[in-house]
């Protein structure tokens, strides 16, 4: 049984309302442990121990207290329907993003969709309530942008609140066991088309090209997203960091390098779990470099992934492809700057990947492409 089932049929707390129940329209979004979370491709007994806050526990919070009389001032809402998972979104964005202008609002809005409002009143509605804070800042507000502390709604067994300098993480021993990837599971993720070739040229000879892509922290500071917590030989542990919409997920996992000096090629296998869907992820990714001339190379990258897991739901899509390929090409936009010297700390995290951003900007070139297509009249 999924968290949203879960929640309206044995707990009786209809206010969460499901929509698509594929993870796309955004209206069962519920706080799992403080964080936006669909609840329809969540596993109710995945959040066992885990503190759940749904529409109906926001009574006494600061935030809420302001986006409430926001919505209707604005006319946020008609049918009521996206209502729930919007504004506990709309709580994200004013929490974690004090200084947001409308182009970040909507960016981090597009992760819940609405058949209504045309969201002009959403929008305006997160403004001025980011607005009232900068120009009369609310204490408990403030507390709960410092702390992250979330009210006690519902749990789903005994509560625990993992520690802010420990957050919760896969276990490093199952990480480095996840990193032997099943190779029936890739055979059926391939047999599916779960396979991506794609390439990128770097203005480098292939010799230099090939030793900085055997320097796995330093490969890993190019991938927006990723963090490595520890390396040794060829093998490597750390965490990638994606968010879909209001969605986040982070990766923990491992990773081992083979590679073929004489061939200049290498096979990257990894593995990772998401610690709160619980989603996980396993993948071979083979490239191979190719001496254009000889200041030039073009690095042929062949991927093969397997997603099992609530978020599953994300790679079904043909866009899914054309985000991988973009972030490749940024993947190698950051080795070329690595290259000419444009240094940076091997243990620094990259930003985290914006699916939406991507995803949007994958769109916006397939939309020009068909009208330069189209004839003229």
């Amino acid at each position: 049984m999924h968290l949203g089932d879960f929640l309206r049929d044995e707990l009786r707390l209809t206010g969460t309302h499901l929509g698509c129940e594929h993870g796309v329209c955004g209206a069962c979004t519920v706080l799992v442990n403080g964080q936006p979370t669909r609840s329809c491709i969540t596993f109710a007994v995945a959040c066992e121990g885990q503190e759940v806050t749904t529409i109906e526990g926001y009574d006494d919070d600061a935030v809420m207290q302001k986006l409430r009389p926001a919505f209707t001032r604005h006319h946020a809402l008609q049918c009521g329907f996206c209502t729930p998972g919007m504004l506990t979104t709309a709580r994200d964005i004013v929490l974690r993003l004090p200084h947001a202008d409308e182009a970040l609002v909507r960016l981090e809005l597009s992760g819940n969709l609405c058949r209504c409002t045309g969201y002009q009143g959403i929008v305006d509605a997160i403004l001025d309530v980011l607005q009232q804070q900068r120009d009369t800042p609310d204490a408990e507000v403030e507390k709960l942008r410092q702390t992250l502390s979330l009210p006690r709604t519902m749990a789903l067994g005994p509560v625990t609140t993992p520690s802010p300098a420990q957050p919760p993480t896969a276990d490093p021993v199952v990480a480095a066991e996840m990193a032997e990837v099943d190779p029936i599971a890739m055979a059926k993720a391939k047999a599916k088309g779960n396979a991506i070739e794609v390439h990128f040229d770097v203005p480098y000879p292939a010799d230099q090209v090939w030793e900085f892509m055997g320097d796995l922290p330093a490969v890993a500071s190019c991938l927006p997203g990723a963090t490595i917590d520890s390396h040794e030989g060829e093998r490597v542990k750390g965490t990638i960091a994606i968010k879909f919409g209001p969605m986040s997920a982070a990766f923990a996992g491992a990773a081992r390098l083979e590679r073929d000096d004489a061939a200049r090629r290498a096979v990257l296998r990894g593995a990772g779990q998401d610690s709160l869907s619980k989603s996980r992820t396993q993948g071979d990714i083979t490239y191979r470099l190719e001496a254009l001339t000889a200041g030039s190379t073009r690095v042929h990258v062949d991927m093969i992934y397997a997603l099992q897991g609530p978020l599953a739901q994300f790679s079904r899509s043909g866009l899914v492809k054309d985000f991988v390929r973009r972030m490749v090409a940024d993947f190698g936009k950051q080795i070329t700057r690595r290259l000419g010297g444009q240094t940076v700390a091997s243990n620094e995290p990259q930003p985290t990947v914006s699916v939406a951003g991507m995803m949007w900007s994958v769109l916006w070139s397939r939309i020009r492409g068909w009208f330069g297509k189209s004839p003229r009249p």
